[in-house]
């Protein structure tokens, strides 16, 4: 397999921490720039909403440039966004710069994933998909320790000027590494939103809404509850994240290597069957640290494990409109997890914490049903692609 797969992996890492890392710098940003916590927070909802909505946009209105030039561009741009992160003097300037890399970052994770297995080969696409979203899943995981960390020692700007040198060390890497991929023959956007018709694909967007959805509800408030439930200590607690976060980045490669190996539908029904099952397991367990130690890695590991096997299931079932697919799918997956941190949140305000994981079970038992239903319905074929051909 192409060893710049694994390259497009430390881009996908790079791009992805700048979502979530900032969520552990809140207080700091808040005091710096004189806003509430609430408004800093604001921070983190932008970014999500604008990635959601602008990557398939973006995409679409990209569709005829060669991808190593675009994601030259993109990378420039969001370095850009760095900067003005950086040095933002106001709120107002540093929302700005977040709006900047939200942009840029949209069309950059969507660009890793679909160069991927265009590198890989037909063979190993799963594979390759799995590599990149362990890059995502690690940024995103390990992003919230890192800015804590360099934030709490440096400032809260510290962690964004290694963001920064890392965007300027992978721009070097592209123009060194990266060959020219010329774009898939373009489709017009009415003939991809055909796609559409094939309820494969609506309902395979719409599980990775609902098992994201529940994934949030609960690793949102994770810590508290951990709090609450366990009276674990703050190493504990710390050690805890450490294992979840290593479970996460395994998950994307082992859901990748499973799609290759036992096929994207096998692996998606099963995979989500035990992941709504160990939510309602998981309140049982928190008197009993191995076993709830195994429900941790479990929870884990299927957390990224289906993305790659459902953009796997997404490109088999419309292959001539993969692209768009794939950036939907990321759309999902961000909606998810804003709309399940707002969920949560309302559990956590109205009920209590405990309820959480029961929520985050039932949304991803719904996720479970929309996957059988999507597998088992027969492949829509109105739209055609030869005309694009």
């Amino acid at each position: 397999m192409d060893k710049r797969i694994y390259f497009l992996m430390v881009i996908a890492f790079v791009i992805g921490m700048v979502e979530l890392i900032i969520s552990g710098i809140l207080d700091l940003i808040a005091e710096d720039l004189n806003v509430s916590i609430g408004q800093a927070g604001l921070l983190i909802t932008v970014f999500a909403l604008i990635f959601a909505v602008a990557s398939p946009i973006l995409l679409v209105m990209t569709a005829k440039i060669e991808r190593k030039r675009l994601m030259l561009a993109c990378l420039y741009i969001f370095f850009v966004g760095c900067i003005v992160t950086v040095f933002a003097p106001t709120f107002s300037i540093l929302f700005i710069g977040r709006i900047i890399l939200a942009l840029s970052g949209a069309l950059l994770i969507i660009l890793c994933l679909v160069m991927a297995p265009s590198l890989a080969g037909e063979q190993y696409k799963g594979r390759a998909i799995g590599i990149v979203s362990m890059g995502v899943s690690a940024s995103l995981v390990l992003g919230v320790p890192i800015g804590l960390i360099m934030g709490n020692s440096f400032g809260w700007r510290a962690p964004f000027v290694l963001i920064t040198v890392l965007t300027g060390l992978s721009i070097v890497g592209v123009h060194l590494l990266m060959g020219r991929i010329e774009p898939k023959p373009q489709i017009p956007l009415r003939q991809q939103l055909a796609a559409f018709k094939n309820h494969k694909i609506t309902l395979g967007l719409t599980t990775t809404f609902l098992y994201m959805t529940g994934h949030s509800i609960m690793y949102s408030y994770f810590k508290p509850y951990l709090e609450v439930t366990t009276g674990l200590n703050a190493n504990w607690v710390s050690a805890i994240y450490l294992i979840f976060g290593f479970a996460a980045v395994c998950g994307g490669g082992i859901g990748g290597i499973l799609a290759d190996s036992f096929g994207s539908r096998k692996t998606m029904v099963i995979a989500l069957a035990v992941f709504s099952a160990i939510f309602f397991v998981f309140p049982k367990t928190t008197d009993i640290l191995p076993v709830f130690l195994i429900i941790i890695i479990i929870w884990g590991i299927l957390s990224w494990a289906i993305s790659p096997a459902m953009q796997s299931y997404l490109i088999e079932n419309a292959p001539e409109s993969s692209e768009i697919q794939q950036s939907l799918n990321n759309s999902s997956l961000h909606l998810g997890i804003a709309v399940g941190s707002v969920i949560g949140a309302g559990i956590v305000d109205t009920l209590s914490i405990t309820v959480n994981p029961y929520a985050a079970g039932i949304f991803i038992f719904f996720s479970f049903i929309t996957v059988v239903l999507s597998v088992s319905s027969k492949k829509k074929t109105s739209y055609k692609t030869k005309s694009a051909i």
